[in-house]
């Protein structure tokens, strides 16, 4: 019977696995080294030719282009923003895989911007995108720089405000969470570890953990010391090792983000078959041996530190829909940067998760406070198994949404071999032999596909729009403002912010007042043009939203990722007013 736990575990590891096998990684980290990291391939020289106008070079390497459309410059100086506008010099065109119809340029850039007023010291932000022949395609890249006049000068910027010779970690940690500028490397790792605190209280993963901790009240502390450590090792490993997935994949050239394994009806499917056997498991319906607190600890060995691991690899894995506060800029900045630096965000982030369990082991006024254990917590256990089977309904749902509803009734009907599997296990040699066959009618009947909903991609909720950048560009030029609203069907946070602000009757009402249309860019199945619009606003997953003033009356700006109400009717109040201050 102790073999028995090795199912939780494992289907949890590989589910991680799969992911690296199914991507193909192993092939991709030799290709993308063929590549030029993005600076080597556009090196960008600026010099200022009159008072209001500078001049920007890009000295492209042979086999890479740059996009013409891509190019995005701001200027702020200590008085506040300054318009700018591109004056762009011929360029080819050209017929791109990404892109479509496009000009771009090949060779070098020499193009101008020209200030509606004389620069003064100023902080400048250009924003370029460019691919290589080969095949690759670089996320937007955006590189800051101080022009001084007085000076003479132009330099990297040193992040210093212009105004004042610092600014405050409160004032940096406001506007970046806000989805102002991009932060520091270090206030990215405090964000990533924030954001991890906050996953240890979404619905997947709180009932995975919560026994484990309560079983802290009780038993040998260095042991639960070690068990901790173990854990802390389990859930950082697994987020370096999502973050190398993502790094290589973009280096690729795919325009992926945090979650981007959702996109995939086949992990769905799986992730609700682990939910699933977890709340089997939880509800007595098959016993996965050790006491009663030692569930996740299915692979024990030497006390179980082997189970600590797969526990931390496991709440990883069911973390994957959800996205924390503080989480969007911390990764938006991390896979933006070297890799080496977007593996110290990821890490930060499991630092982050896995440090309560940490802190309640070592805590003696926490294992103090906990109550001890007693017949309640056979009561407790089964309630929480309720949940997880909550969890995969909504998975079989996103699985139906992507490929259809056959697909969602042959994976409930998996569902049904996989219980049937692990009840049969539990008896004798025979009956654990068609408890595997079971089990593996189950994995085949999670390869069946049916075909999508013909109307799947056009369809949405009265009163919004399909994304595209046409249609956009189009409103705005219209003097139209819009709101896009980055969700997918997989996307827990998303998901509430929906419910809970976005959709109703209030919030509606707001929108139509305040003459905003409501645009939705569905990212539930992978989308390389999405991908790259949640690229170009310097985050990595979802949700995004973004309030887009009408062409020419400011800049689009960023709100958090949990929303309230107030949040969005100041947000409505401000694109009213720039609007109406044409």
């Amino acid at each position: 019977m102790r073999t028995l736990p090795a199912v939780i575990a494992a289907l949890g590891l590989a589910l991680l696995s799969c992911l690296v096998s199914a991507q193909g990684l192993s092939g991709l980290v030799a290709q993308s080294a063929d590549f030029l990291p993005v600076e080597e391939a556009y090196q960008l020289e600026v010099e200022q030719i009159s008072p209001r106008e500078l001049r920007l070079y890009w000295q492209i390497a042979d086999g890479y282009y740059l996009y013409q459309h891509r190019f995005k410059a701001k200027a702020e100086d200590a008085d506040g923003g300054i318009g700018v506008e591109w004056t762009f010099s011929p360029g080819i065109d050209k017929t791109d895989e990404f892109f479509g119809d496009v000009t771009v340029y090949y060779g070098y850039a020499d193009l101008r911007l020209l200030a509606e007023r004389p620069f003064g010291r100023t902080r400048l932000t250009i924003t370029s995108q460019g691919c290589a022949d080969a095949g690759l395609c670089y996320p937007p890249y955006t590189e800051r720089l101080i022009v001084d006049p007085s000076a003479a000068s132009v330099s990297r910027d040193d992040g210093q405000s212009l105004a004042s010779p610092s600014i405050s970690t409160a004032e940096a940690v406001a506007g970046a969470a806000a989805g102002g500028d991009p932060p520091s490397l270090w206030l990215a790792m405090v964000f990533a570890f924030l954001g991890g605190i906050i996953l240890n209280a979404m619905p997947c993963v709180f009932p995975i953990l919560s026994l484990k901790v309560l079983s802290f009240a009780t038993g040998d502390p260095r042991e639960h010391h070690r068990h901790a450590l173990w854990y802390l090792i389990g859930v950082v490993a697994s987020f370096v090792a999502v973050a190398i997935i993502l790094i290589a994949l973009q280096g690729m050239g795919s325009a992926i983000g945090w979650g981007f394994q959702l996109q995939s009806s086949g992990f769905v499917i799986g992730l609700a078959y682990l939910f699933t056997a977890m709340g089997l498991s939880l509800s007595g319906v098959v016993q996965f041996g050790g006491s009663l607190m030692n569930v996740g600890n299915s692979l024990a060995s030497q006390g179980g530190s082997q189970g600590s691991f797969f526990t931390g690899v496991l709440a990883v894995v069911v973390a994957s829909p959800c996205t924390a506060p503080f989480m969007g800029s911390a990764l938006g900045f991390a896979l933006a940067q070297p890799p080496q630096v977007a593996l110290l965000v990821f890490a930060a982030l499991g630092v982050g998760m896995a440090s309560p369990m940490v802190l309640l082991s070592v805590s003696t006024v926490a294992r103090r406070v906990l109550p001890r254990p007693g017949p309640w917590m056979e009561t407790l256990k089964e309630l929480l198994a309720f949940p997880l089977y909550a969890t995969a309904v909504w998975l079989l749902w996103v699985a139906g949404k992507q490929s259809g509803v056959d697909t969602m009734a042959a994976a409930l009907a998996g569902m049904v071999m996989l219980a049937l599997g692990l009840w049969l296990y539990r008896g004798s040699v025979g009956r654990k032999l068609a408890g595997v066959a079971c089990v593996l009618i189950a994995i085949g009947l999670a390869t069946v596909r049916g075909a999508p909903p013909a109307d799947a991609a056009s369809a949405g909720r009265d009163g919004t729009v399909p994304w595209s950048e046409e249609t956009l560009a189009g409103l705005r030029a219209e003097g139209v403002p819009v709101f896009v609203d980055v969700t997918a069907d997989w996307c827990i946070t998303c998901l509430a912010n929906e419910q809970a602000v976005l959709f109703t009757e209030e919030m509606q009402a707001a929108f139509a007042e305040a003459g905003v249309v409501y645009m939705i860019a569905d990212w539930t199945q992978y989308d390389p043009v999405i991908g790259r619009l949640v690229n170009s606003h310097g985050r990595s997953g979802i949700p995004l939203y973004v309030m887009y003033p009408p062409e020419g009356e400011g800049e689009p700006f960023l709100l958090p990722q949990l929303l309230t109400e107030n949040i969005m009717l100041s947000a409505l109040s401000r694109v009213a007013a720039e609007g109406s201050t044409e």
